[in-house]
């Protein structure tokens, strides 16, 4: 299948750049393209593109080659968006967007194996150079890490009872697939709990994907590299998909527009710390009614925006 991504709060995420004609702007998530061509359609003067799936930058190289040289690929982890911009020699960007969900060609495409829902080989690598794939996980960690993962990444108040049924499972052959890990994730969790929610293995594949792809290790970083990478008056954008990811990004975005990191009680503060951006808006944005119904996997975002002062 062709890599296709629904891009969710497209125009909210792209409007709160406030795209300057001639502007060079970061999209780290680069995914279908959809970002990049909304922030290049509206005058952008260079979009540095990035993404870790060779798949998704191949398919945003053949949709943007309209822009010609105004758009840049990049095959590498938003993390690095510091090396990257000296690699490239710019000193500072106008704005940047980062959209944290997995891509529907991701999620839709069997081989990959992020799915619940499809049989496939335990993958769920952004990034398919790398060694450490689900299967490394679920049958190398140890019992107790398996249960710390589902607990911290998943949310999930079964993980320890999970994590035992995928220790004794693996005992007489490895986890091999998506199909064999939900079963076991099913027979774990009892049956009136199954029938509460959404499907039983929404959590811990959710849990395992981040394990694998280091999502949460890197993000708090990447944000403020990010700003620091803007220019006076740019503005970061930032789509996240889930609790743990948000809280990160809120908490970040907190500490940066509050500057001072004096303890409460001094009456004064001596650190000498000055804000560096100001939040667009104290809540995030989530989609809208007309979004939702188009597409339902956007349910749990919510956009947060800060300009860089």
């Amino acid at each position: 299948m062709g890599f296709d991504h629904y891009s969710v709060l497209l125009k909210e995420s792209v409007d709160a750049l406030r795209v300057r004609p001639g502007g060079v702007y970061v999209d780290g998530t680069l995914g279908g393209g959809g970002h990049s061509y909304e922030i290049l359609s509206r005058g952008a003067g260079k979009l540095i593109g990035i993404d870790r799936d060779k798949d998704a930058v191949a398919a945003a190289c053949g949709r943007l080659k309209e822009f010609g040289d105004r758009f840049i690929s990049v095959n590498r982890n938003f993390s690095e968006i510091k090396d990257i911009l000296k690699e490239l020699g710019i000193s500072g960007i106008d704005g940047a967007v980062l959209d944290l969900g997995v891509s529907s060609y991701q999620l839709d495409t069997a081989g990959r194996g992020f799915s619940y829902m499809h049989d496939a080989p335990l993958d769920m690598r952004m990034d398919r150079s790398q060694r450490l794939s689900a299967f490394e996980v679920v049958n190398e960690y140890s019992e107790e890490e398996l249960t710390g993962i589902f607990y911290e990444y998943g949310e999930e108040k079964w993980s320890k009872r999970i994590a035992h049924f995928i220790a004794e499972k693996r005992r007489i052959k490895p986890v091999e697939t998506t199909g064999e890990l939900v079963e076991i994730i099913k027979a774990a969790i009892p049956a009136k709990a199954r029938a509460e929610g959404g499907h039983p293995a929404k959590r811990i594949f959710q849990a395992v994907r981040i394990e694998v792809n280091g999502e949460l290790r890197i993000l708090e970083n990447a944000v403020r590299d990010f700003v620091e990478a803007l220019v006076p008056g740019g503005v970061l954008s930032i789509i996240t998909f889930h609790s743990l990811e948000d809280r990160i990004v809120k908490q970040t975005f907190a500490e940066l527009a509050r500057g001072c990191t004096c303890p409460k009680e001094f009456p004064v503060c001596v650190c000498g710390g000055k804000p560096k951006i100001r939040l667009l808006g104290r809540k995030p944005v989530l989609p809208s009614e007309k979004e939702l119904s188009e597409n339902s996997r956007s349910k749990s975002a919510k956009l947060r925006t800060a300009v860089k002062l």
